[in-house]
C-alpha cells in the first residue's frame, strides 16, 4: 500500500531543515510551530536569503509550510538595535491562509538552451494568489490620434500578488530549485482537489 504525502507528518524534517540553516533556529522554529498549531506538516520549503543594507549584510528567511488545511508563510528578518529596542533583534511574521482560499499557483521555469532537450531549470519563480494583496499598474491612457491632447484617463492592470518567491540554481543550487518545484506541485495539487 502506498503512503500519500498528505498522510506523512514532516514536522521533524522541517525542524531539521530550520536547524540546518543556522539562522536563529530556536526563534524560527518556535514561530513556525505556533502558526502550524499542531497540524501535520505535509510539505515545506525554506529560502534563506541575504540582503545588503548599506555596509551591512542582513539575512531573511522565508518558511512555507503546507498542512492539510492551510498554507503557512513565515518571514524572519534580523535588525540592528534602534531607539525602541537598543539591542539587535529579529522580527518574525506569520500568515496562515486557508487552502481553499488559494486561487492560483503560478510557476515559471527558466530553462537554458531549450533546443538541447530537457534539462534542469536554471531558475524558478512561484507566485501564490489568494486575494489578500493586489498590485495595480497604471499608465496614462491615450488614443490613436497623434494630435489629440485630450485627457483619456488611465488604463492599468490589476494583478493578484500575495506572495512571490524566486530561486535560482546559480545562487541557491539545483537542489533548492527542485525542492521549490516539489512544494509548488504539492500546493497546486491541493488547490486542484477542491
Amino acid at each position: 500500500m502506498s503512503t500519500r504525502t498528505d498522510d506523512l507528518d514532516r514536522a521533524d524534517a522541517l525542524r531539521a531543515e530550520i536547524d540546518r540553516t543556522g539562522y536563529y533556529p530556536e526563534v524560527v522554529a518556535d514561530c513556525v510551530a505556533s502558526a502550524v498549531a499542531g497540524e501535520k506538516v505535509s510539505s515545506f520549503f525554506l529560502h534563506h536569503e541575504p540582503t545588503f543594507d548599506r555596509d551591512e549584510v542582513r539575512r531573511h528567511l522565508s518558511v512555507l509550510v503546507l498542512t492539510p488545511t492551510r498554507l503557512i508563510l513565515a518571514h524572519t528578518d534580523e535588525h540592528a538595535g534602534d531607539d525602541l529596542l537598543p539591542e539587535p533583534y529579529t522580527s518574525t511574521s506569520t500568515e496562515a491562509v486557508r487552502i481553499d482560499s488559494v486561487n492560483s499557483v503560478v510557476v515559471t521555469r527558466m530553462i537554458t538552451n531549450p533546443t538541447k532537450g530537457s534539462s534542469k531549470p536554471a531558475e524558478v519563480v512561484m507566485t501564490i494568489g489568494w486575494g489578500g494583496v493586489n498590485r495595480v499598474d497604471l499608465e496614462p491612457a491615450g488614443c490613436s490620434d497623434p494630435n489629440c491632447d485630450a485627457d483619456h484617463g488611465y488604463t492599468g492592470v490589476l494583478t493578484p500578488d500575495d506572495f512571490s518567491l524566486r530561486v535560482s540554481a546559480a545562487a541557491d543550487g539545483h537542489d533548492s530549485v527542485a525542492r521549490l518545484l516539489s512544494f509548488a506541485e504539492s500546493l497546486s495539487a491541493r488547490t486542484h482537489n477542491r
